[in-house]
């Protein structure tokens, strides 16, 4: 076995189930009677995602259900990171959540250190905002991905481009 094996870390998501999860979650909550006369805004940016509503205990029922939808969607919860609450016009209450994607310089020098550390005979190399991981052992790439998924990062990781 001379070749080299490798795959590719990355933090990505598929932007049409976010679009089509936070449709669901729309309207379920038109329906919900619970919400129905909050008059909730889901407002859908290209790196962020606003909710705006009438008090806080609506706020997280609508939270609640955009993440439900989000799971059921096949998302990761850690692409949301949710800000602090805030008053809006006419007592209202918004809360914005940026959209996490991508691999930062810092997490990606973090993950290779981490798999460096375990796995001295795979190498990570840091590729923008992905991290490839070569290796001539298939076994050592399936046990770095094992031991990444038990690992609880603070972004979602996918495993892509696998070449054995």
């Amino acid at each position: 076995m001379a070749s080299e094996c490798s795959f590719d870390i990355v933090s990505q998501f598929d932007e049409q189930e976010l679009v089509n999860a936070l449709d669901q979650a729309q309207r379920e909550i038109k329906t919900r009677y619970d919400l129905k006369d909050t008059d909730t805004q889901i407002e859908h940016n290209k790196d962020t995602v606003t909710i705006v509503t009438a008090n806080a205990l609506a706020l997280k029922s609508v939270r609640d259900i955009i993440e439900s939808k989000a799971v059921r969607r096949g998302l990761s919860l850690k692409i949301f990171k949710f800000g602090k609450e805030e008053q809006a016009a006419g007592g209202r209450v918004r809360q914005t959540a940026q959209l996490q994607q991508g691999i930062t310089q810092d997490q990606a020098k973090e993950l290779s250190k981490f798999i460096r550390e375990k796995f001295p005979k795979v190498k990570p190399q840091i590729q923008g905002q992905a991290v490839r991981v070569s290796s001539k052992s298939r076994d050592e790439l399936q046990a770095v991905i094992t031991m990444l998924k038990e690992k609880d990062y603070p972004i979602a990781l996918q495993f892509t481009n696998y070449r054995g």
